[in-house]
């Protein structure tokens, strides 16, 4: 039946092709056609979609407290109107090397690191979270604005936590567990929309980025929706994390080094949370395992190794050196808790790999010593 169906449409084509064209122009402009209008179906479907979430947001926000009224006010409304007349101001130091990195206001021209450092200690703001909100515009076209929704629904979220907690409002949050797939589904889009932010980051960055990032940290360390939020959406995290991580390694950009320290900084955030951190000293300890076994190998036998990815691999180390710090400080809990497995790959020759590279790399040699005193520092105690 196949067979007989292409012989058909190749007639047709045949026949019905216009003078002065040839078949196999006349079939890949049919098929350019043809993939026009799928393209366009895509569309409307992912706009439908968008909309079936959003109304799903609406529906669990109403069940978990009826009282709460969603709000699209002027104050919203104005703050896109300000970033589309005056954008973030960034410093010139963008449009160079990047190198000088000493610069806090470099930091700060992202919006990301003096912003995060602000938001990760005040989920308890002043001002309602709904009144920060964009209003949702399912009709346009920008990507960022595809992300109000989820953005949108996780403030709600915090919103309802902080004036149930404050007494102000009954909320029930075990609806969250009837309805997994909106939760999942928003957490989703709003970590698919930050991977594709910082495989591409766009200079100025967006306020609404910033507190999107925000938003996300805030749901990670409360202590009642992070539960609900890990439960459901934890490999998603996981892949999320993973993905940074390669960004991480993989950027070869001139200007790529103060990305990667909001990339680096977005990954200590998340971090803060136990059931994450982890998971995170996991990987981290594995990349950088990998690596020193990588840049052993090519000096032992005298090979070229990736200059880039060894300048990389440095916001791994500090990442890594930082959680195993919070950690230690925090709880005092052994490094025998992280996965023992990495742990003892880690550590599995790790003396013989500093004697030989400390000659040549010293600083990576430094890091991979201080990583070792770390993990071994709960025996040590």
């Amino acid at each position: 039946y196949l067979k007989i169906s292409k012989l058909a449409l190749a007639f047709a084509i045949i026949h019905s092709k216009p003078p002065g064209k040839s078949c196999k122009e006349y079939t890949e402009h049919l098929a350019k056609t043809v993939s026009e209008q799928d393209f366009g179906w895509k569309s409307k479907v992912e706009v439908l979609e968008a909309e079936v979430l959003r109304l799903r947001q609406e529906l669990l926000l109403n069940k978990i407290c009826p009282r709460f009224c969603l709000v699209n006010d002027a104050s919203a409304e104005a703050l896109l109107d300000r970033e589309r007349v005056n954008p973030v101001s960034y410093s010139s130091q963008l449009e160079d090397s990047g190198c000088d990195v000493s610069n806090d206001y470099a930091f700060d021209s992202l919006g990301t690191a003096s912003d995060f450092h602000q938001s990760e200690h005040n989920v308890n703001i002043s001002k309602p979270w709904f009144e920060m909100v964009p209003p949702l515009n399912l009709c346009c076209a920008s990507k960022k604005e595809f992300l109000t929704a989820p953005v949108q629904f996780l403030q709600h979220l915090l919103e309802i936590r902080k004036l149930s907690e404050g007494g102000i409002l009954q909320a029930d949050f075990t609806e969250l567990e009837n309805d997994s797939f909106t939760v999942c589904s928003s957490v989703s889009r709003l970590l698919d929309g930050l991977t594709v932010f910082y495989n591409s980051p766009k200079f100025p960055v967006s306020n609404f980025l910033t507190e999107a990032v925000s938003v996300l940290i805030s749901l990670i360390t409360d202590t009642k929706l992070s539960n609900h939020v890990l439960k459901k959406c934890f490999k998603k995290l996981e892949e999320f994390k993973k993905n940074l991580i390669q960004i991480i390694l993989k950027n070869s950009s001139v200007n790529r080094f103060q990305a990667l320290h909001a990339v680096s900084h977005t990954l200590v955030l998340l971090g803060r949370n136990n059931i994450l951190r982890n998971s995170l000293i996991s990987l981290l300890l594995s990349e950088v395992r990998r690596f020193a076994e990588q840049l052993l190998q090519a000096h032992q036998i005298q090979a070229m190794y990736d200059i880039t990815q060894y300048e990389n691999i440095f916001p791994l180390c500090m990442m890594l050196e930082q959680l195993l710090q919070n950690e230690t400080e925090e709880s005092n809990i052994s490094s025998s808790d992280y996965d023992g497995e990495e742990k003892i790959k880690f550590l599995r020759n790790l003396d013989q790999i500093i004697l030989y590279l400390s000659d040549e790399f010293p600083l990576f040699s430094l890091y991979l010593w201080r990583v070792s005193v770390l993990l071994n520092s709960g025996q040590i105690q």
